[in-house]
């Protein structure tokens, strides 16, 4: 008697996370509105096929940040597959119009136990952001925030992916990036308008990032010196020391024991 193989169909990934199907939707997204929001329950797991988004955190006390940008390709809410399902840690909102795979949590496990090809690419995915977490963790710590917002600029046109960078970046206030990188709007104008002058950056109703600008992250070429630092100042260019009114009465209490200085102190006026 032959046996026959029961499923002669081979699972493909990049097919199952195109179409809707049993336990997962299609949606649109349009922008500046959430996937999700922070605080509810994380019962499904998106996948962007197309625009852009951002992952946000509010703090107890209301104050926002941004945590990272998502583009086509990426998941999000992959929290929901903890071993018990629980609250969204963040929210995800829509920067332009969005299309996306919702899929169910429990579709999601299910089809991440039964295809390992899927579970391989889901994997990748994971390493990925982990290793994108950490670099982020590094810059923050030892680059400047003028590196900092070349490389977010660079993330942000997909410099490094696969295939021709976007140039353009998504509509992105300067607020955001300045969240995103640590430090102020005004420090972002500035280092802005500088990226522009150099060449690295232009404006034509878009932000459009130029290849010349992964000198700044890659080879750290910047002209001058750093300018976040302020210049230093030679002995002949230093500050005069403004004088105060008390200046002699202080040297004078300087040169004088304390029992001396009580008993002067001690004959001033009032």
């Amino acid at each position: 008697m032959l046996m026959t193989n029961k499923n002669n169909s081979t699972f493909d990934p990049a097919a199952f996370l195109a179409h809707a199907g049993l336990g997962r939707k299609i949606i649109d997204v349009k922008p500046n509105q959430t996937f999700f929001v922070q605080g509810d329950p994380a019962d499904s797991v998106f996948y962007l096929q197309s625009g852009r988004a951002k992952l946000t955190v509010v703090s107890q006390n209301g104050k926002e940040a941004t945590i990272t940008l998502l583009s086509a390709g990426d998941f999000v809410g992959e929290e929901s597959l903890a071993a018990v399902a629980g609250l969204r840690l963040s929210s995800a909102t829509a920067v332009d119009a969005c299309i996306a795979l919702k899929i169910g949590r429990e579709e999601m496990i299910r089809v991440m136990h039964e295809e390992h090809e899927f579970s391989d690419l889901f994997m990748k995915f994971l390493l990925a952001r982990s290793m994108r977490t950490q670099a982020d963790l590094v810059d923050q710590l030892f680059n400047s925030s003028e590196k900092r917002l070349a490389r977010i600029l660079l993330l942000m046109a997909e410099f490094g992916k696969p295939g021709e960078p976007e140039t353009f970046i998504p509509p992105i206030t300067q607020e955001t990036l300045a969240e995103m990188i640590g430090t102020t709007r005004s420090r972002v104008s500035f280092f802005m308008n500088r990226f522009r002058k150099l060449g690295f950056i232009s404006y034509n109703g878009r932000i459009q990032v130029h290849k010349s600008l992964l000198n700044v992250v890659l080879l750290d070429q910047l002209p001058e010196h750093n300018s976040e630092k302020p210049p230093i100042l030679s002995n002949a260019q230093s500050l005069p020391v403004r004088p105060t009114m008390d200046s002699p009465l202080r040297a004078a209490r300087a040169n004088m024991t304390p029992a001396r200085w009580h008993s002067n102190r001690a004959q001033e006026p009032a």
